[in-house]
C-alpha cells in the first residue's frame, strides 16, 4: 500500500478514516507477528511506516471530532 500523504487524508470522510485505521491496523499486527516470527526479512521498514500511516489517520480522526465539538464549545464561552 502506498502512503497516503495528509492533503489525501484530509479529503476521506470519517467512515473512510474509520475503515482506513481498521485495516493498517490489521495490516501492522500482520506485520509484527511476522516479525516475532522471524519471517519478515526484508519488510522490516515497512512497520515504522505503517505504524506512521496509523498516526496521521488517528490525527486526522481526531481533528475532525475537535471541530464537530467546536461551535458548542465557543458559544458557552
Amino acid at each position: 500500500m502506498a502512503m497516503l500523504k495528509m492533503k489525501s487524508i484530509r479529503e476521506l470522510s470519517e467512515k473512510d478514516l474509520r475503515d482506513r485505521v481498521e485495516q493498517m491496523k490489521t495490516e501492522l499486527s500482520k506485520l509484527q507477528t511476522e516479525n516475532a516470527k522471524g519471517t519478515l526479512r526484508k519488510e522490516t521498514g515497512k512497520i515504522r511506516k505503517v505504524r506512521k500511516e496509523v498516526a496521521r489517520l488517528l490525527t486526522r480522526l481526531n481533528e475532525v471530532k475537535k471541530n464537530w465539538f467546536q461551535p458548542y464549545n465557543q458559544s458557552s464561552i
